[in-house]
């Protein structure tokens, strides 16, 4: 952790502004909202002409657009009131890029809208320090500016990482930003890396009738996630036309006009249409001339910070993926909240959540919360598991969405509830009504609670009663 440096700021120094932020995604964003609300004086610095930062444009928001509009024509196939004539309709990734980008356009529109109410200046252009207090601007005519903050906070994100033996200026090689502006309809398509983003568009790609290689460097999809749940999410994605290669590196990447060739260390050619990039990120750190400051970032572009989100500048805070894990939008915003209350009261007065929840937008979709079965055993906890199969719920054959289930595990003395784990429809909604009752305190966390209460029926929600009776009538 960053020890933060102490520097005497006299009392009649005078600011342009009381904090100043770098980037508009979801942690820059989350401390100008909290920072203006205590009647700070905010400006907020982005390099692009909308709000939203990555998470808007290129990530979060527009991989999650293409997913619903894939998975909204894997249901409408499937569905038996459409008979044979379902089969017969292909959509393009131009096509489902056009749900994308609009859904894109009421982000922006809405996230500058709150700027705008909360009376933040929001200033367009490339931001690099100067000095603790002073930072340049950048505009895009190539002149600049510059203000004073007697706060800054640092919230550029990331990017996707770029090995040097990859040229990505070649037409047929994209990253997860560039895929975005793909235009032709990919026959087959190399997936390099297995992570989130990989396994999100090999869903996508593979639902679009692509033929997918997902290229995996290690020897289980998702090793994080519970292995009974990344051996579901494996079966599923690696069907039909896609084929999931376990424990593979790259050698290099051959480019042609027509198609590109993924050579791997362990002697495979693997021939396809295009290849999408999608392993490692970059934080977002290379153009802020942090040597003016006393800064250094490290070999992934990120910024040490302590448990305010102070680096070691005592009034310049770092948060959100330029900071490293758990490089998630959802705990980018609750960052940026916490250093704005630090920063306001001389220190944080919370933290994010222990057990954070994660959301694969996979098809199935995959979420969970607290720890594993693997992660139980190797601690020698006493545990029990109570599980839901979906294809036993009324509302998930009215949806003709069996596929999954839910998994709950709890202390067989306690009956705490240690870990919520659900593969299918809904998955990363479902996963909160049990998250509520896990943050329980003085024993409210206990699986009984789902027995007890009174579902709405049909609703996917009755997952969590079937999975704690059967979880109860395990126990000796």
């Amino acid at each position: 952790m960053a020890k933060a440096d102490k520097k005497t700021i006299s009392k009649d120094t005078q600011f342009e502004y009381d904090t100043i932020i770098i980037g508009t995604g979801p942690g820059g964003e989350g401390a100008a909202m909290n920072l203006a609300k205590l009647n700070q004086k905010v400006a907020i610095i982005e390099r692009h002409q909308s709000v939203g930062g990555g998470c808007t444009h290129w990530g979060t928001i527009p991989s999650k657009a293409l997913r619903y509009s894939v998975l909204r024509l894997d249901e409408y196939k499937e569905n038996p009131l459409f008979g044979g004539h379902a089969n017969d309709l292909h959509l393009t990734f131009p096509d489902i890029l056009k749900h994308a980008s609009g859904v894109i356009r009421k982000q922006t529109n809405l996230r500058s809208s709150f700027y705008n109410r909360n009376r933040v200046s929001l200033i367009h252009g490339e931001a690099s320090f100067v000095d603790e207090h002073t930072v340049a601007i950048k505009k895009e005519d190539g002149a600049s500016d510059q203000i004073t903050g007697k706060n800054i906070i640092v919230a550029t994100g990331s990017r996707p990482y770029h090995p040097p033996k990859v040229d990505f200026s070649h037409p047929r090689v994209y990253d997860s930003d560039s895929i975005l502006s793909l235009e032709h309809d990919p026959k087959s398509i190399i997936i390099y890396g297995a992570g989130v983003i990989g396994c999100e568009y090999t869903s996508i790609f593979k639902g679009l009738g692509a033929k997918v290689d997902l290229i995996n460097t290690r020897d289980r999809l998702l090793s994080f996630l519970d292995n009974e749940f990344s051996d579901a999410l494996s079966y599923h994605l690696n069907s039909g036309k896609t084929t999931i290669r376990n424990g593979e590196e790259f050698e290099k990447v051959e480019t042609k006009d027509d198609c590109v060739i993924l050579h791997t260390k362990s002697g495979k050619k693997i021939k396809a249409d295009c290849i999408l990039w999608a392993n490692g990120r970059t934080g977002n750190t290379d153009k802020l001339n942090l040597s003016a400051v006393k800064l250094e970032a490290d070999s992934r572009g990120q910024v040490k910070v302590n448990k305010n989100y102070q680096t070691s500048v005592s009034n310049i805070y770092a948060v959100g993926d330029v900071i490293g894990y758990p490089s998630l939008a959802s705990a980018a915003f609750d960052q940026g909240r916490i250093a704005a209350n630090a920063i306001m009261n001389g220190g944080a007065d919370s933290e994010l959540i222990e057990d954070i929840p994660t959301g694969i937008y996979t098809i199935p979709e995959i979420s969970s919360v607290g720890k594993t079965e693997e992660e139980l055993t190797a601690a020698k906890v006493p545990y029990e598991v109570g599980k839901a199969q979906f294809r036993h719920l009324a509302r998930a054959q009215i949806a003709s969405s069996e596929v999954g289930g839910l998994k709950l595990l709890f202390h067989t003395e306690t009956k705490e509830i240690l870990g919520i784990h659900c593969f299918g429809m809904n998955a990363s909604e479902i996963v909160h009504i049990g998250q509520a009752i896990m943050q329980q305190k003085n024993g409210a966390n206990n699986i009984e609670y789902f027995v007890h209460t009174t579902f709405n029926y049909p609703t996917m929600a009755e997952a969590y009663r079937v999975a704690a009776l059967n979880g109860l009538n395990r126990l000796l």
